[in-house]
Order: structure tokens, then C-alpha cells, then sequence
């Protein structure tokens, strides 16, 4: 199993970011992923979770509205499009997979743990 984020990089406050999560090693169709950050001296955040077997969508409310989560199943990669970044979106932001299909909401709020996880990719929002 493999997760590969890309697509974090420098952006200005206002500005947008798409981050890619690459997966392979599984059946992507029946999995659940879900994208975490952790900024500097905090405690990971879950942010956006997607059910690929029932499209199943969840947004911590930090990013609701801001954020858009998408799976492209035959390419098996989830998307993570970030518009109207802020500083306080400064972190790693990781990319996870679990096969056990519990809701979103219970992934992204804490209650449960992904299986998976990939090694993350740093986004910077300049102010």
C-alpha cells in the first residue's frame, strides 16, 4: 500500500493550492480516504474525508466551504483543492486510506484511525 501527496508548495493569503494524493497497492474503490494536517507545535487536524464506494463527504468546519475534496477512481488519486488559503492553513498536510468504511464525520472528528498514510507535503500561506 502507498500513498504519495505532491502539489504543496508557497502561496499568498487568497491564493489556491490543489494537492494530489497518488494510491496504489489497493483496491481504491472500496477504500475511504481522508486528509490530516498537523501545523507546527499542534495536534494533527483531521480536515476532509471521501467515501469512494458511496461518496461519502465530510469538511472540518476550519475548511468548509474553502476546501473541495474529489477522487478520480480510475486514476486512484484523491484531490484536495484549497481556495482561499490562509496563514493559519500552514502545515503538512497528509493523505490517509482505511478499508473499514466508517462514516466521514467519525474519521475526520478523531473517532476513528486511517490504516494508511502517506509522508505529507508542506503547504506555506504567506501573509
Amino acid at each position: 500500500v502507498q500513498l504519495v501527496e505532491s502539489g504543496g508548495g508557497l502561496v499568498q493569503a487568497g491564493g489556491s493550492l490543489r494537492l494530489s494524493c497518488a494510491t496504489s497497492g489497493f483496491r481504491f474503490n472500496d477504500y475511504t480516504i481522508g486528509w490530516f494536517r498537523q501545523a507546527p507545535g499542534k495536534e494533527r487536524e483531521g480536515i476532509s474525508c471521501i467515501g469512494n464506494s458511496d461518496g461519502d463527504r465530510y469538511y472540518a468546519d476550519s475548511v468548509q466551504g474553502r476546501f473541495t475534496i474529489s477522487s478520480d477512481n480510475a486514476k486512484t488519486t484523491t484531490y484536495l483543492q484549497m481556495d482561499r488559503l490562509q496563514p493559519d492553513d500552514t502545515a503538512v498536510y497528509y493523505c490517509a486510506a482505511d478499508a473499514v468504511g466508517y462514516v466521514c464525520a467519525d474519521y475526520i472528528e478523531g473517532y476513528y484511525d486511517m490504516d494508511y498514510w502517506g509522508k505529507g507535503t508542506l503547504v506555506t500561506v504567506s501573509s
